[in-house]
């Protein structure tokens, strides 16, 4: 993929939500009708669109499955591509999105604590389908919608997965995460130069700045959450900065 400013549409309880560092309850942005919000971002130009289960990814239970298949299969036929993540736990669930014409499913917790699931996913459907995120937190991989810490760095797990078939690696800084405080790139950098499959940066995108300097960590993509909604800057404004910067 090219590099690209990809809006998340994160999810929770049925609302379209943005959280401070993934924490319940801290929902600085609050909308109720996530299909309208990601049909917003197809017409402002959105050339994929990131959907996050967060009561998947918090609970384990994938409230928001019918929503998410809502806004599959209103926002395919204009020409996206939509990857989704959150409380996909197992084959079938993966199965199920891939099925419904999602691009990518990504995998997080389930990736972690079964790694022989990312080849066997990536076996049967071809690795360009299979993302595994890779949530970074004081230099380890946290799980669990961020409520558990494990023992492994984003390089080692990185260079794993690349290794069972995993497509594409979603990298999100945690500690940057929802703060608007800007972005440390040195973390993704390290990571990009760690694997040869396509790394989407995540977390701490506060300026228009911050992309470029994304960009140039020879990332293939970012995904923005909060800065978005809170008119940090628009998509637009963003989609031009990045073709601008060459």
């Amino acid at each position: 993929m090219s590099f690209e400013v990809i809006p998340a549409v994160d999810m929770r309880n049925g609302k379209c939500v943005q959280l401070v560092q993934g924490v319940p309850g801290s929902e600085m942005i609050s909308l109720d009708d996530p299909v309208a919000v990601a049909k917003d971002w197809v017409s402002q130009g959105a050339k994929t669109l990131h959907l996050i289960d967060l009561d998947g990814a918090i609970d384990g239970k994938r409230k928001n499955a019918p929503i998410i298949e809502r806004i599959v299969k209103e926002c395919k036929p204009l020409g996206m591509e939509i990857q989704v993540g959150g409380g996909i736990r197992s084959f079938e669930n993966a199965a199920e999105l891939l099925d419904l014409g999602v691009d990518r499913v990504i995998l997080s917790t389930a990736a972690i604590n079964n790694p022989q699931l990312v080849k066997e996913l990536a076996d049967a459907f071809g690795s360009e389908h299979i993302n595994v995120a890779l949530d970074s937190k004081d230099g380890k991989i946290s799980i669990e919608g961020w409520k558990k810490q494990s023992e492994f760095t984003a390089v080692e797990m990185g260079i794993k997965f690349e290794e069972l078939g995993a497509g594409s690696i979603l990298f999100t800084n945690i500690d940057n995460e929802g703060l608007l405080q800007g972005v440390n790139t040195i973390p993704t950098e390290e990571l990009v130069s760690s694997v040869t499959i396509p790394v989407i940066a995540s977390g701490g995108v506060t300026k228009l700045e911050d992309l470029i300097a994304l960009k140039r960590t020879g990332a293939s993509a970012v995904v923005v959450g909060s800065a978005l909604y809170t008119g940090k800057f628009t998509l637009p404004e963003a989609i031009n900065i990045i073709s601008s910067d060459v």
